[in-house]
């Protein structure tokens, strides 16, 4: 593999590389592989991102074998990047210094399962729907869903949320403890099995969403839910995204505990419709579900359906088997892939934003024009309940008008939520691809603090290097 090619782009002494492949080559066997294909699918490969492959991949298969990679790692100064499913959308997983991609898929057991305390211990490895799948007969589940059938060391990395995060949370609510390796090869401890602690700084959520920037995450402690006696979900069509979002806020300001409530805008249930073999009425949606006994889910969907009609919203369709239901938020999880049908051969850019609830349809109505006068094909979703939506934009790579008009309104979306108190990531978070925004954000003192706390757990900057702040030059020689 192109070694070479990865000291060119600035991944040190390349001797060096060679040096620490060489010594992992003999630790890991064939639990390393160089080859140029393996590495490339360990880089950034679902946005339009350059995809930078690292030097190597390596397959830890205990807490062990990462501190060696690490130390190794570190006494060199090559970048470690660590890798779960390769499902993140902002470049998270790219190596743009070269280095070693630490794979997960080796680390993937279930540890520990206490449903009476509502937790279990999993290894960063597991996918959200292997964990589920282990835990199914005993009457718990781990409710965060981002769709997509990630690692949970990713979840936890990425701070992601998804579908059930207007009931349940996010991930920073749903993960009690972690067990970190540092850069220099030690390991930390974040927290315990306990529901709550004051003892010191919250090191949790800090590592929860540091995107393997300030530690690599080998252990999770993990906070569970039990499974509903009922679900009911349903699908109600709105006449304009307004109505849909006036309808979500009235719910939840009426405290009808709502588990999902997701948006679709026309565009979205067309593609939709094609490519998941639905007949919904092509104009805005919500997908809705009630988790609770036979008669709280029957109450609830009885409100939501009185508030729905006063807003125009209706009929409903109600899936009460779960077959139906199951094919209902699949076809949710598969609207990525109905998008990317629309327009085949163009490139799919999943982009996000978050706004206050007040400001939702705003923020999507304004969207909605800014991409029908741009002459471009993005369908929006949304996790209405938390004001959270998402583009799905159709680029034509080779088109380069359409790029720099894509670009520009993307640009725009940002600064719009921005402009509305929101935030220019909501779920997907920052990697390489939203680092550009963190400044009108948060402001300059707030990037200065992430600074501080890179230059403190990692003052070589080999953790994942070049994602969420950057420490410059200086902190590589």
């Amino acid at each position: 593999m192109a070694v070479a090619e990865r000291a060119e782009r600035g991944s040190g002494d390349r001797k060096a590389v060679e040096a620490v492949i060489a010594k992992l080559a003999q630790k890991f066997g064939n639990r390393l592989v160089t080859s140029r294909a393996v590495c490339e699918q360990h880089a950034n490969t679902v946005t339009w991102i350059d995809n930078q492959p690292p030097d190597a991949v390596v397959c830890p298969q205990s807490t062990e074998d990462v501190q060696e990679v690490v130390r190794l790692c570190a006494a060199a100064r090559v970048p470690v990047i660590a890798f779960g499913t390769g499902t993140s959308l902002e470049g998270q997983v790219n190596a743009p210094r070269g280095g070693i991609s630490l794979d997960f898929r080796d680390m993937n057991r279930v540890l520990a399962v206490h449903a009476e305390d509502l937790d279990c211990v999993v290894e960063p490895g597991i996918t959200r729907k292997q964990l589920n799948e282990h835990l199914r007969d005993q009457g718990v589940f781990f409710p965060i869903d981002p769709g997509a059938d990630a690692s949970l060391g990713g979840m936890a990395a990425t701070r992601c949320s998804g579908t059930n995060a207007v009931r349940y949370g996010t991930m920073k609510d749903n993960v009690l403890a972690l067990k970190v390796v540092l850069a220099n090869g030690e390991v930390m401890t974040t927290g315990r099995r306990a529901k709550k602690s004051s003892a010191g700084y919250d090191l949790t959520r800090l590592l929860v969403g540091s995107e393997g920037t300030l530690g690599i995450i080998t252990r999770l402690t993990l906070r569970l839910s039990g499974i509903p006696e009922a679900i009911a979900s349903g699908v109600c069509p709105f006449p304009s995204v307004e109505a849909a979002c006036q309808a979500t806020i009235l719910t939840i300001q009426s405290g009808i505990p709502v588990a999902r409530i997701e948006l679709l805008d026309g565009p979205q249930v067309h593609a939709c419709n094609l490519y998941s073999k639905l007949s919904l009425p092509e104009q805005p949606v919500l997908f809705v579900e009630f988790h609770g006994t036979d008669a709280g889910v029957a109450e609830q969907s009885e409100r939501f359906g009185e508030i729905a009609k006063e807003l125009g919203g209706g009929p409903f369709d109600w899936a009460v088997h779960a077959e139906d239901r199951t094919r209902l938020w699949q076809a949710r999880h598969d609207a990525y892939w109905a998008a990317r049908a629309l327009r085949p051969g163009a490139q799919a850019v999943a982009s996000d934003v978050c706004v206050p609830i007040s400001r939702l349809a705003d923020c999507v109505r304004e969207t909605q024009r800014d991409i029908e006068e741009s002459g471009l094909v993005a369908p929006i979703l949304g996790h209405v309940g938390d004001g959270n939506f998402h583009l799905s934009l159709m680029v034509d790579l080779a088109d380069a008008d359409e790029v720099v008009r894509a670009k520009s309104l993307l640009e725009r979306l940002v600064e719009r939520a921005l402009a509305m108190d929101g935030t220019c990531t909501g779920e997907h978070g920052v990697g390489q691809g939203k680092m550009k925004y963190l400044k009108a954000e948060h402001g300059e003192p707030a990037l200065a603090a992430m600074r501080a706390l890179k230059r403190a757990l990692d003052p070589l900057d080999i953790l994942n290097p070049g994602k969420i702040v950057a420490l410059g030059e200086a902190a590589h020689c």
